[in-house]
């Protein structure tokens, strides 16, 4: 089986603010190489570094705004979200640990600030917001929506029980994740000691990333030190890391959709055409009702 070697790694940009509750480094589409094309079905990846929030009785966050044609996908780390949209099937807290999976598809509302109580304290808070692309049809499908609690989440236990993978979507040495998905997709955190070594294996074709939240590890021999990004070459199959401090890293591969991207703010079809419809279905009403 040959190596899939790294591609380049990447250090984060300079942060800025999503809102006033979300201080982010955007890795895609912003990073040369890390364009929607390159990096599909991941079209967008947005990662709030451990940052500490001090309290506010006014919880922080994004007002409502819309999205259409594609999912959120917002994994908890550190802190606390509350969120709702206007589909009906939403609403809630992201606890630490946690994802929300939102398939915006046709069309839909959504808000998310930091949930109420932890505001009132604040804290230390990092969390991962990524855009999965969906593939022409399923972009006209209702809205649907998945909470998937940390709980719920099968792990995989390395050698000498040096740490864990916890696996949200796809599947690591036959443990599935709950996360239903349109097109193939892994999504997994590792999280390990120092000296823990495993391999992952993902079909050539695949785009596939790590982003190293805590510590530092080696993939293939090469540092990925905290925050860092390694985007990983369509070469071969199989990689090893190496934990060389303590880590969490955030593990996506993905088979890429391969279909025109037409994107404009919080709206991502395949034509231009589509994209005018959006924002007048949008104009017009027609992703629901904010009650």
């Amino acid at each position: 089986m040959k190596t899939k070697n790294i591609e380049q790694i990447v250090a984060p940009r300079p942060a800025h603010f999503v809102g006033d509750g979300f201080r982010v480094h955007n890795f895609i589409p912003g990073v040369p190489g890390m364009s929607m094309q390159r990096m599909d079905p991941f079209i967008m990846l947005d990662y709030n570094s451990k940052y500490h929030f001090g309290p506010s009785e006014i919880p922080r966050g994004v007002g409502v705004h819309p999205h259409k044609g594609f999912e959120t996908v917002t994994i908890a780390y550190k802190g606390r979200v509350e969120h709702g949209d206007s589909s009906g099937g939403g609403g809630g807290i992201i606890g630490e640990g946690d994802v929300q999976w939102m398939t915006a598809a046709s069309g839909v509302l959504h808000k998310e600030f930091h949930e109420t109580e932890w505001s009132k304290t604040g804290g230390e808070f990092q969390m991962v917001q990524l855009w999965v692309n969906l593939p022409a049809e399923a972009k006209k499908g209702q809205p649907q929506y998945q909470a998937i609690e940390n709980a719920q989440m099968p792990h995989y236990t390395l050698a000498d029980e040096r740490g864990f993978i916890e696996v949200i979507a796809g599947e690591y040495q036959g443990v599935k994740g709950p996360a239903t998905t349109f097109t193939p997709i892994h999504m997994s955190n590792l999280k390990a000691k120092a000296g823990a070594e495993l391999t992952y294996e993902f079909p050539t074709t695949y785009n596939t990333l790590l982003l190293v939240l805590e510590g530092s590890i080696k993939v293939n021999g090469s540092d990925v030190q905290q925050d860092h990004v390694a985007v990983m070459a369509h070469d071969g199959e199989q990689f090893t890391i190496e934990v060389t401090e303590d880590a969490i890293v955030l593990v996506l591969a993905g088979l890429p959709i391969k279909e025109p991207i037409a994107h404009y703010g919080p709206f991502v079809m395949n034509t231009q055409e589509e994209l005018l419809q959006a924002f007048d279905d949008f104009n017009t009403g027609k992703f629901g009702t904010w009650n």
